[in-house]
């Protein structure tokens, strides 16, 4: 999917959805007067967001000058500018927020994934999202998670098959599950597989498998599939991942760690604009 044309759909339909008939609380102010504005942070935050909250701006007035101070990827403090807006003044009130619900929740997703990946610096472990996203703005979330320096998961049901537990029982078995995804999956559609006991990663090896998940392991367990698997298939840890425990299996050596919660549990960065 090209980000540039799911930005012009996102930022579309939050703006028909926030506007509709009309801002008539905008109109209270003169049609040509022009105002500048400033986008402040409240928090300590990764910011992320800059092309949708622009498009929002340009949509409502074309010729919107927009000064960022800081770009997507950059830690922010308290307090600090993020940018300037000089445009019609009615722009500004419209679309003010709509920018900043974009801003404050993929500067959230940003900020997350960032303090997963400093929590395991120095190990092998990729932090990576899921498809736990919020409906309409996968793409925009999954931005945030590589600005903040994670890595993408399947962007969808149609780039990637994982095999989890109600796949195998329904194809009678980790060993015909594999064999099945194999005869179906097209060109450039990757295979993972999802184990939960060390017979089934036996099976899952023997079988071929070269990317292997595995579901709810203990550290422990974990440490024991990896010197089984000895390199033969990508290993990748899911479920109860939290900051506490995150580092703890990332120095079991697997290769992966994925955490829903750097889309689905996110808190929005506090970010306000004010006029000058």
């Amino acid at each position: 999917m090209d980000l540039a044309q799911e930005i012009e759909r996102n930022v579309s339909a939050a703006l028909t959805e926030d506007v509709g008939a009309g801002d008539w609380t905008a109109m209270l102010t003169p049609e040509a007067r022009s105002a500048r504005a400033t986008i402040v942070c409240r928090a300590s935050a990764i910011l992320c967001g800059q092309a949708w909250a622009e498009a929002c701006f340009r949509k409502l007035d074309p010729d919107a000058r927009i000064e960022w101070r800081a770009h997507d990827g950059d830690r922010l403090e308290p307090g600090a500018a993020v940018c300037d807006i000089t445009a019609h003044a009615r722009a500004l009130l419209t679309g003010e927020r709509t920018a900043l619900n974009f801003l404050q929740t993929l500067s959230a997703g940003a900020t997350a994934a960032r303090r997963y990946v400093d929590a395991v610096a120095g190990t092998r472990a990729k932090i990576v999202d899921t498809r736990k996203t919020i409906p309409g703005l996968r793409l925009a979330q999954k931005y945030a998670v590589r600005t903040g320096g994670g890595a993408n998961h399947r962007l969808g049901l149609y780039d990637g098959m994982l095999i989890k537990e109600n796949h195998i029982a329904a194809a009678g078995g980790v060993t015909r599950a594999l064999e099945s995804a194999r005869k179906v999956a097209p060109p450039g559609v990757w295979i993972q597989i999802e184990v939960e006991t060390r017979a089934q990663l036996e099976e899952a090896l023997a079988a071929g498998a070269t990317m292997i998940l595995l579901d709810n392991m203990s550290t422990e367990e974990m440490r024991a599939a990896v010197e089984l698997t000895a390199g033969r298939a990508e290993l990748e840890a899911s479920g109860g991942i939290t900051m506490e425990n995150v580092r703890a299996i990332a120095e079991t050596g697997v290769d992966r760690i994925s955490i829903g919660s750097l889309t689905k549990d996110i808190a929005a960065v506090d970010l306000s604009m004010r006029f000058a």
